[in-house]
Formats: C-alpha cells, structure tokens, sequence
C-alpha cells in the first residue's frame, strides 16, 4: 500500500455532520490517479476511488481483476489442514460415516452447504446437522455430538464453530467420536481435544488469512480432500469423475459477504468469481430465494447480504436452523422453490420480532441515558423473553445509533442471559467477550473484533457491564475521537449517471474492507421530501446546474438524519451516499442512498 499525505481539511467545510461525524476525504495521491486513470483507462473519478484505497500502479491490477490463482492458499498452509484431510480420506475409503456440525447463521449454512455438495458430487453422503439456536445454542454440545455417535456417525466436522467447545468435544473424544474442527473464530493457547483443528486465527498460524471467513477455509479443506483423494487415485479406482470445485464460489460468495469480513486479499478474489458464478443460478437454492426476493438483474454484494442472507438466516431465527443449509445443498428446484417461500415467511416473522425487540431495547437506553445526556462507552441492553434469534441484529442497530459498542441480552425463564454484540472499528469485541469469559463472569463467549456472542446468568450481568466498561473506555474514546465519515470526493447531481454508476463497479465487489464509494452532493435544494414505508425518507434533490436526482434514506425519519431532509424543504443541504440505479418500468435512472447530511 502506498503512502499518502493525510487531508486534515474537512470536505464542504462539514466538521459535525447531523449524525456528528466530521466529512473527510479519502487521501489519494494525484500523480497514482492520473496513472491509474491511464494505464486502465478509467474515468479520473473512478481511479481517485481506486487510489483512496491505498492501492498504487503496482497493485492496480491485482485489485481490479483478482484471480484465484494468486490469491488462493495452498491448503498445506494451514496448520492440520493435511492431517484434517488425510482423516477424511481414510472416512471414504473405509465406508465410514460423516457428518457436518454448522453453525445456524449463513457462514455456517454456507460452510455447511459446500461440503455436502462436494460430497454428494463424488457419490459420498454426509450427513448435516444444524444445532437449534433457542434450544441448544452456539457451537457443538455434548448431547448433540453423542446422538450422532449413536447414529453409527464415525467422524464430525465442526464448520464455523468448535474452537473453544473443550468440553463437549472432549466428551466427543472420550465416547470414540473422531472430531475435525473447521473455524475461523479467535482461538486461545489452549486448542480442543479433536483430531485436527484447523483455523487462520490459531495463534501459531502465521498472519495473513486470519479474515477469512469459515466457507472460504471449508472451500480449501475440499480443494484439499480432493486433492488427496486424486494423488491416491480414488476417482480412478472408483471410476468417479473429479468435481467441478469453481460451482460452489457462490456459496462461498455468499457466506464471505455475509459474515462482514473484510473483502480484501483471498476474500475479495472468492467474492469476484463467486458472485459471476452465482450470477450464472445453478445453485437452486440461490436461485429460488433470489426470486422470491425479487432479484432480476446481475447480483452484487447488496443483493446478497440484504436479500439472500438475512432469508437463509430466518431459518435459524425463529427455530428452524436446518433450513437454511438444506436450501442451499438440494439440487430438486421444487424442494428450493418450497423451501424458499418457507424461508420468506420466516423472514417477515423475523422482521416483526426484531421491530419489537428494538423498540424495547431503544427505550430502555434512551431512558438509561435521558434527555440530552450523552451514551456511556459500552451500551449494554437487557430484556425478558428477548428473542435470541434477533438480539445480535438489534445490537447492529443500537450500534449504528450511538457509534458504539453494544451487547443486547435475552433472558430466559431459567435466569439465563444469551447476548450478541457489535462493535464500532477500531475496539476489539471479541477479545473483551474472551476476556470476560476467562474471568468467570461468562459460562461461554467469544467471536471476532468486530461482533460476539455470549452467554451470562442474570446475575452477572451487572459484573459483565462493569467489566467491559473498565476494558473498553480507553478504546473506545480513542476511536470516537477520530469518528469521521470518509468520502471519495464530492459530485454535482448531473455528475450522477448510470455510466459512473456502472464504471465504479469495476472497482468492486465492495463490503467490509473495500467500502462502497461515498460522495458529497453540495448545496442541493430539497425540492420534495416524505415519509414512505414505516420510517424511510425518499426526496427529490436539484443541484445548482439544474439537474434532479431521487433520494433515500433509510430508517431515518425519527432519527436527525431524517429530520433534517424533512424540514429543509425549499432550502439547501449538503448530502452524503452512495449511488445506485435504480429500475423502474423498463427504465434506469440513478439515485443516491443518503446516510449523512450537513446544513449549509
């Protein structure tokens, strides 16, 4: 990554936004722009946004066509990853039965959904099993596990969990059950009793795939079994053709957008060439909740974490976990095409607990921090009853309000508490959960930087307060003091076109770690704003050159945001967002999606 000077001067002169962020520019070396903006012909514009990225002339290439060639790790890399496969091989050749313990949410589904594909297209079964997230919780239980073992199941493959189950894979171990572990969690000193435990987050990996999500490092354990099973000799001998490993990209795709990594390195060449893979619909599954979601052109990143995901996740939201995978491994297109109106519905179950759960929780620290009073540093909200289906969307919400670190908790009748939280960048959540496990005041709990997940009696939840305030104060007044929004330059409206639009996709696929363009629009005049859909502003903005463009902001109108665009009819704002087309009888127009704004 190249060096750049930092732009310490605020875009528009926007030092506080209306959601009280500051408008900096993206830094961005003139003399790579123009050379980017040559080399691949690219629109000035479109190679700034490149270079805000920190990508110079070098890398260029790399960036906007990365291939699985280079970026793809050998699956050796990988600390037991040999030894994971040989364990498998042998499962094959001996008969011996298999089964798949995932997680419920889509990284676990995914994960899931990959490996009984591969299995399935070498003629080998495998048997799925998705834990309840009410009933049993995160990661394998004992219970679980054992009935398994009493199933005639030889070897279990933990995907997206498992690296700090000690205890259930012990008892695994102790009743003859052989235990792969397949995570991406952050792992401790201490690893599980299993034969393999394969993770990037070991702390004696080596750095540089520790991002990945769990489908992406599922992906290379098939690339690896297969590879065994060829230098073996297996297809040969079995007279069973080699698998086409590039069909199950989309999976990978979709579980990697999903699980908000950052979509850089390996993740960014297998969400490129998953998402041309899935806009090819041979995944059933995919392709029937693409159309119950009503997804007619090419899909994108958007499309995929905000309509396909949240509908494999309903399934293990409101108590029907397995879903999910099945819907992504079947290849019977009315099965998916059930299975998805099934997962639809669950989705808008899903959409009115969570309404519920929020409203609660938005009471409760409003009144917790009263009028005009200002948020404490770690946002903690409990509640009885609270669905744990829809706590950790909650906890997204609450943290996206008062930019910070949240943990929204559900009880239970037994006085139990299980919580999902989400943190602002820049504060470490998943090693504080560790943390606050190892002293005891959790029964379980860890995840990553960025989101948890815990469990914690009742009683402690005041000690887990206290506790995480002392550990995360100084974090999190660090990153609040650098809270900005970061901007890619600034555009008149007639600057917006479905061509800039359609050039800027090339600099995709965006997400975590590759955010998507942001512009200023200066000094529109709001010509007509309202309220549509429960609490959405759509309006119509006019620049100073006279050209119109549609707007949205989502989930604003109770919020300043909102507020602002609503009262400022007739008068001139600054604007911040993201471009969009949008089609609408047979025709395309651009539009931006706001999500910050500035009085001039």
């Amino acid at each position: 990554m190249t060096e750049t000077t930092p732009q310490e001067d605020y875009l528009l002169d926007v030092e506080t936004s209306v959601t009280g962020r500051a408008w900096k520019q993206r830094p961005a070396e003139y003399r790579i722009t123009q050379a980017i903006a040559q080399q691949y012909d690219l629109p000035e514009i479109v190679a700034r946004v490149v270079a805000g990225r920190g990508i110079d002339l070098d890398q260029a290439a790399e960036f906007l066509t990365p291939t699985l060639r280079q970026a793809l790790p050998d699956p050796s890399h990988f600390k037991d990853m040999d030894k994971a496969c040989a364990r498998v091989v042998t499962a094959i050749e001996a008969g011996q039965k298999i089964a798949v313990f995932g997680d419920y949410d889509v990284d676990g589904a995914t994960s899931s959904a990959v490996l009984k594909r591969f299995f399935t297209a070498i003629g080998q079964d495998l048997i799925v099993y998705i834990p309840d997230r009410i009933t049993e919780g995160y990661g394998p239980n004992a219970k679980a596990l054992l009935d398994l073992r009493d199933q005639g199941v030889d070897l279990v493959i933990t995907v997206d969990c498992g690296i700090v189950s000690f205890d259930p894979l012990a008892a695994a171990r102790k009743a003859g059950l052989d235990v792969i572990v397949m995570d991406h969690h952050q792992a401790e000193p201490r690893l599980p009793d299993a034969v393999a435990v394969v993770n990037p987050n070991r702390l004696d990996e080596p750095e540089g795939y520790g991002q990945m999500a769990a489908v992406g490092v599922s992906f290379i354990f098939a690339i690896g079994i297969n590879r065994l099973l060829r230098q073996k000799g297996w297809y040969d001998a079995q007279n069973v053709p080699q698998p086409d490993l590039m069909r199950l990209l989309d999976l990978v795709a979709l579980g990697t957008i999903c699980d908000v990594v950052p979509l850089t390195g390996v993740n960014r060449a297998l969400v490129t060439q998953g998402l041309k893979v899935m806009a090819g619909r041979s995944n059933a599954g995919i392709r029937a909740l693409g159309d119950v979601a009503g997804i007619k052109e090419t899909p994108g990143t958007y499309h995929a974490g905000f309509l396909i995901g949240p509908r494999v996740n309903a399934g293990g939201r409101v108590g029907r976990a397995p879903v999910g995978a099945l819907i992504l491994s079947t290849d019977d297109d009315h099965e998916a095409q059930q299975l998805a109106q099934e997962l639809h519905t669950y989705n808008a179950e899903r959409q009115a607990i969570e309404q519920m759960v929020l409203e609660q929780a938005m009471a409760q620290v409003a009144g917790r921090i009263g009028a005009g009073g200002e948020a404490p540093p770690v946002i903690v909200a409990t509640g009885q009853g609270w669905h744990s289906g829809v706590i950790g969307i909650v906890a997204g919400r609450l943290k996206e309000f008062y930019q910070r670190p949240t943990i929204v908790i559900g009880i239970d009748d037994q006085g139990m508490g299980k919580g999902s939280g989400r943190s602002i960048y820049g504060v470490d959540l998943g090693a504080a959960i560790t943390a606050a496990r190892q002293a005891e005041i959790l029964t379980a709990g860890g995840g990553h930087a960025m989101a948890a997940g815990l469990s914690v009696p009742e009683a402690r939840i005041g000690d887990l307060e206290a506790f995480l305030l002392t550990r995360m104060m100084g974090d999190v007044d660090t990153a609040l003091q650098t809270l900005s929004l970061k901007l890619d330059g600034s555009l008149s409206v007639s600057g917006v076109t479905t061509r800039l639009i359609d050039q800027l996709a090339q600099v995709g696929p965006y997400g975590q770690g590759n955010a998507q363009p942001r512009f200023a629009l200066p000094r529109v005049t709001v010509q007509y704003a309202g309220v549509v859909g429960k609490d959405h502003v759509k309006c119509t903005l006019k620049g100073d050159d006279g050209a119109q463009i549609k707007a949205m902001a989502f989930r604003a109108a109770d919020q300043p945001l909102g507020q602002l665009i609503l009262s400022s009819r007739g008068q001139k704002i600054h604007v911040a967002g993201t471009l969009r087309k949008n089609s609408w009888n047979d025709r395309v127009s651009a539009e931006i999606f706001i999500d910050d704004a500035a009085k001039v």
